[in-house]
């Protein structure tokens, strides 16, 4: 069982909370993935990105965080400030976990948001030593939690897949952890331009692939001296 603490708590109430206010219109699902490497004593790598579907009759296509500031016309670099907040929020969960011991301190997790549930799942893999790069993973996971089609992945996106189903299989220890929902409203308060997103939703039918493109580039982040992430 999951130790959970009353500061473990209070960083998942602050956690939803940053998630809303970083998506301005209104949605349904969420799906965030995390990961946190320590690369050496005062070093930490790791990634973060997220996709929320949006709220409609009709079923939507999942919306990369970082496609938010040109989809709503926000300042990117603004917005990326957020992003970088709600990493450090995560990497301030994780330290949480460390007096439990290194067995319990989590490498990755995935956070999913469905109606009033709020879940969280810790994984344990060796991502140092692992046989799949950080592109390979993103598009494992987004087939794993998206349910994305075959039909929809690319050609090289179907290899990925195809490499991975074959490959050998290493225990993946899992932990997960259920609540409720902190917050009584859902509440988006980041400002954004309504005749922006009608412009880009009249783009939404440019090929899949110039799409894809910015879908798959996960945001690769590593602590330097002055705090600046890097970004590949």
């Amino acid at each position: 069982m999951l130790k959970h603490t009353k500061k473990i708590a209070k960083i998942y109430e602050d956690i939803q909370k940053m998630i809303i206010h970083m998506i301005p219109e209104k949605w349904e699902n969420l799906y965030l993935y995390a990961s946190i490497m320590e690369e050496d004593k005062d070093k930490e790598g790791g990634e973060l990105f997220f996709y929320y579907v949006p709220k409609g009759i009709f079923k939507k296509k999942p919306i990369n965080v970082y496609e938010i500031p040109s989809k709503f016309n926000i300042d990117e670099q603004e917005y990326l400030k957020l992003v970088e907040a709600l990493y450090n929020k995560i990497k301030e969960l994780r330290q949480e976990f460390k007096p439990l011991g290194p067995k319990e301190t989590w490498s990755n997790l995935t956070i999913i948001i469905n109606n009033t549930r709020f879940m969280v799942e810790y994984h344990y893999e060796d991502l140092q030593n692992s046989p799949l790069s950080s592109y390979e993973r993103h598009v494992i996971w987004r087939c794993k939690y998206l349910d994305i089609a075959i039909e929809q992945l690319t050609r090289e996106e179907k290899e990925i897949l195809k490499k991975y189903a074959s490959g050998p299989k290493t225990i993946d220890r899992v932990k997960r952890y259920e609540t409720t929902i902190y917050l009584k409203e859902f509440q988006n308060t980041v400002d954004y331009d309504t005749t922006q997103t009608m412009i880009q939703e009249e783009k939404e039918q440019e090929p899949e692939n110039e799409i894809r493109t910015q879908i798959l580039a996960p945001i690769k982040r590593k602590d330097t001296n002055n705090t600046k992430k890097e970004r590949k």
